[in-house]
């Protein structure tokens, strides 16, 4: 029988019939015998917003028009760690699968210093894919910032969007992540410039908004400047385990963990005469930005983070201003963003 059709069971009580419920069918009506390539058209519409994040009742409406519609609806606000969507703003900070990456897309606007990350709804590199963060690149005297945001032309830190920032040295070697809520109970905030208390309430209305300090990334010096560049990266990770809950103090997780990545060393290849790495068809353009990174083999890291083999983020180009972006957990959306960012501009002293 179709799972959607509804079924009307009848009991015998003291000698009566008696029909317990109303069938489905007829609950739905014509909602709820669309097709569903139809349905799921309109779902991706409510989903893919333009520019926008879709609004919370654009999915409670969609959800309330009969049964199968909120089952759709359900298919696609489960955490990232179960199904690899990212449905609101809570989901950037929040790890991705285990078994297999989200795929994105980071595209680059020269003009204004500006990078705009899209989750990939399909395999090919020009797909539009849907909007989740922008960054815009600051100088100040010795150091650069990249403010990260929820909105494509809000980029400040007073922003409602405002979601962290990367802040790195004059060389461009060392790089600090800043997260806008704090990455556990009892976090403090930076007491670094800048780091006094923001708007923000995109993600914990209930949570203040400051600096939390939750990674570092240094790029090696490579004097002889033989070599891609090496990196260490050293990150906060919430665990895989714990609940999440949007819109409410616990918004983070209990508990962290320090996961210490470093990029997986290329091979050089005689033929080509450059060296390389098996990006499995999702990097087409040789570049000095191109890496992968795995787990260090550190015995003291939360468990489920992988081995030195498994790919955590890949990062490479595909065209001039186009870029892909592939993480899975314990790293989230926001995360992987944010070590992106690090290998754009130059790096004195390293290649």
């Amino acid at each position: 029988m179709n799972r959607w059709r509804g079924i009307r069971p009848q009991v015998e009580e003291e000698g009566e019939v008696e029909d317990v419920g109303v069938g489905e069918e007829e609950e739905e009506g014509t909602w709820g015998r669309m097709l569903p390539e139809l349905l799921q058209e309109i779902l991706l519409r409510v989903d893919a917003d333009g520019h926008r994040w879709p609004q919370r009742r654009d999915y409670v409406a969609f959800a309330g028009v009969c049964r199968r519609w909120r089952e759709a609806v359900m298919g696609i606000v489960q955490p990232p760690r179960e199904t690899g969507d990212i449905t609101f703003p809570s989901s950037l900070k929040e790890p991705g699968p285990r078994d297999s990456p989200v795929q994105c897309l980071i595209r680059r606007n020269k003009n204004n210093s500006a990078f705009y990350l899209y989750l990939g709804l399909s395999e090919s590199f020009t797909d539009k894919g849907k909007f989740l963060l922008a960054a815009r690149q600051f100088k100040h005297g010795a150091y650069t910032e990249y403010i990260i945001s929820l909105d494509v032309d809000d980029l400040s830190q007073r922003s409602n969007a405002y979601m962290g920032k990367l802040r790195s040295n004059f060389f461009g070697t060392k790089f600090k992540i800043y997260d806008s809520q704090p990455p556990h109970y009892g976090a403090k905030v930076s007491s670094s410039r800048g780091s006094r208390r923001f708007t923000s309430k995109q993600i914990s209305p209930q949570v203040p908004a400051g600096n939390f300090l939750i990674g570092r990334i240094t790029y090696k010096f490579n004097l002889l400047k033989r070599g891609p560049r090496r990196m260490q990266c050293t990150i906060q990770c919430p665990s895989a385990h714990d609940t999440i809950q949007d819109d409410s103090i616990k918004s983070k997780a209990h508990h962290t963990g320090t996961t210490i990545l470093r990029n997986k060393a290329p091979r050089w290849h005689e033929h080509l005469q450059c060296w390389c790495l098996n990006f499995h068809g999702r990097v087409t353009v040789a570049s000095v930005k191109n890496f992968q990174l795995v787990a260090t083999a550190d015995s003291s890291q939360p468990s489920g983070v992988g081995d030195e083999e498994t790919v955590l983020l890949q990062f490479g180009k595909v065209s001039d201003n186009t870029f892909t972006m592939d993480y899975r957990q314990p790293l989230s959306a926001f995360q992987a963003f944010a070590i992106c960012l690090t290998s754009f501009g130059t790096k004195f002293a390293c290649e």
